[in-house]
C-alpha cells in the first residue's frame, strides 16, 4: 500500500497544510516537499523524531504541542519516534539559562521517564511510536568519539547561540560540558537517521546542529520544524509549573476543565490550533464564528475543555466535569464529590488557615493566611477576610479556596 492509499488518497498538497499548522518556521520548506514527494513516490515513511529530556516526572499541555504533531504525522502515515534524553537529560539543557544546570542523577532520569513514556500514550498510538532513549547509542561513546563530534563545531559557531553568547559577554561561567549538549542532541539525528525533527523555537539552534552533523556523516540533512512555546492561563509566559500558569496531563477532569473556562478568549482560538484534533475546516469555521458571534466564547471553551479531558480521562469523564462546572460556577452550589476531612483540636477551635494547610487546599498556613487577605477563601458559600478566623470544634464547614478547591471539614 502507497503512503497516499495509507491516508485515504491524501496528496502532498493536503499533507503539507496540516504539517505547516501552527508551525513558526519549516527549515527548510523546498526540502520538506521534496521529502514528501519522494514518500509519497516509494512508500516509505518519513522518520520524524522529537526529544524530551526527563528533567520532570509530569508533562504539562506546553509539552503536548509537540505531541499533538508527532500524532499528526502518525495520522498521515509517517513513522514516529519519541525520544527521550535519558542520556543528555543528566548533562541537562543549557537553553534560555543564565546559570550552569544542575545535573540529574541516573536515578532520577530514569523515573522520570518511566512517568513519560506512561502520559505520552494518552496522545500518541502506541502501536505506531517507537520510544527510543539516546544512551542506547550515546552510552556507547568512547572518548575519541566525544573528541571527533566535538570536532564537527567551533566555540564561535557555540557563542552566536543567544544564552551562550550573553553568559560570555557578562562574564558568567560556561562549563565545557554545556557545549557538548548541543552536539550530543545533533547526534541522535545521526543515529536515527532522522527525515525531520520538531521542536520549540527556543531548540532552533540545537535542532540545525542536527542537520550540520547529518551532512558530516554523510546524511541528508533533517527538515527542522519549529513550534510555538505555548503560552500559560495567564495568556503571557510560556506555561511552566514554576510559574503556576499550566494544565497538567495527570490532574483531575475538574481541574483542567476549570482552567480551560478560565483563560482568555483569545488564549483559547490559540489552544484550538495546537492542541485540538479539530480540522483544519472546523477550525477555520469557528475563527469566523467566534469573529461574527455566531458562537459564543463559552461555549467554544466548553467544547475545547470536553475534547481535553475526554483525552486523557475519558467521555465519561468530561461529562461530570463540565456538569460540577456548571453547577458551581452558574448555580452557585458545590460538587457532591469533595473531598471530606476531620481535624481534632485540643483547643475546641482550630484558624482557618492552619486548617486550610492541613487539609492541602493550601501549601502552608502563611499561603492560607494570604489567601484570606486577599478574599479568596469562603467558608459556607461566605467570603472570609479575617485571617484569624477560627472553625469550632462540633461543626461542618464547607470551605472554598479559589475557584475550584473545595473541602468539607469537620472539627472535633
Amino acid at each position: 500500500m502507497s503512503l497516499r492509499e495509507s491516508v485515504g488518497g491524501m496528496t502532498v498538497s493536503d499533507q503539507l497544510e496540516i504539517i505547516r499548522r501552527g508551525a513558526v518556521e519549516v527549515l527548510l520548506d523546498k526540502e520538506l516537499v521534496e521529502k514528501l514527494e519522494k514518500s509519497e513516490r516509494t512508500g516509505i515513511p518519513l522518520r520524524v523524531k522529537a526529544g524530551f529530556d526527563p528533567t520532570a516526572p509530569d508533562l504539562h499541555f506546553g509539552h503536548t504541542v509537540l505531541l499533538q504533531k508527532l500524532r499528526q504525522f502518525q495520522q498521515l502515515g509517517h513513522e514516529v519516534f519519541f525520544l527521550i534524553g535519558d542520556f543528555t537529560g543528566m548533562i541537562g539543557d543549557p537553553t534560555g539559562k543564565s546559570e550552569t544546570r544542575k545535573a540529574l542523577t541516573r536515578d532520577d532520569v530514569l523515573r522520570n521517564a518511566e512517568t513519560y513514556k506512561e502520559q505520552v500514550f494518552k496522545i500518541l498510538d502506541p502501536e505506531k511510536t517507537k520510544v527510543v532513549f539516546n544512551s542506547e547509542w550515546l552510552s556507547s561513546l568512547q572518548a575519541s568519539d566525544l573528541i571527533a563530534l566535538a570536532s564537527k563545531y567551533t566555540v564561535a559557531r557555540m557563542l552566536e547561540r543567544e544564552d551562550f553568547h550573553n553568559r560570555f559577554v557578562n562574564q558568567q561561567p560556561i562549563s565545557i560540558h554545556e557545549f557538548l549538549y548541543p552536539l550530543i542532541q545533533g547526534y541522535d539525528s545521526v543515529a536515527l537517521k532522522a527525515d525531520i525533527e520538531l521542536g520549540g523555537t527556543d531548540q532552533k539552534f540545537n535542532l540545525l546542529v542536527g542537520r550540520e552533523l547529518q551532512r558530516e556523516w554523510g546524511q541528508p540533512p533533517q527538515t527542522v520544524i519549529t513550534m510555538p512555546l505555548l503560552e500559560g492561563l495567564d495568556g503571557v509566559n510560556k506555561m511552566s509549573k514554576s510559574l503556576g500558569n499550566y494544565i497538567g496531563i495527570n490532574e483531575t477532569p475538574d481541574d483542567i476543565f476549570g482552567k480551560i473556562m478560565s483563560i482568555s478568549d483569545e488564549l483559547m482560538a490559540r489552544y484550538y490550533e495546537l492542541l485540538s484534533d479539530l480540522s483544519l475546516i472546523e477550525l477555520e469555521k469557528l475563527k469566523v464564528g467566534l469573529k461574527d458571534g455566531s458562537i459564543h466564547p463559552m461555549e467554544a471553551k466548553k467544547s475545547l475543555g470536553r475534547e481535553l479531558v475526554s483525552r486523557y480521562h475519558g467521555l465519561a469523564a468530561a461529562a461530570k466535569a463540565e456538569e460540577n462546572f456548571v453547577s458551581r460556577f452558574r448555580d452557585n452550589q458545590v460538587p457532591e464529590d469533595m473531598q471530606n476531612f476531620t481535624l481534632v483540636s485540643e483547643a475546641g477551635t482550630i484558624l482557618l488557615c492552619k486548617a486550610l494547610a492541613e487539609t492541602a487546599l493550601v501549601k502552608s498556613n502563611s499561603e492560607g493566611r494570604r489567601s484570606i487577605q486577599q478574599g479568596g477563601v469562603k467558608v459556607n458559600s461566605e467570603k472570609i477576610s479575617d485571617e484569624n478566623c477560627e472553625l469550632h470544634a462540633g461543626n461542618e464547614y464547607i470551605v472554598q479556596v479559589g475557584k475550584r478547591r473545595f473541602a468539607r471539614i469537620t472539627v472535633e
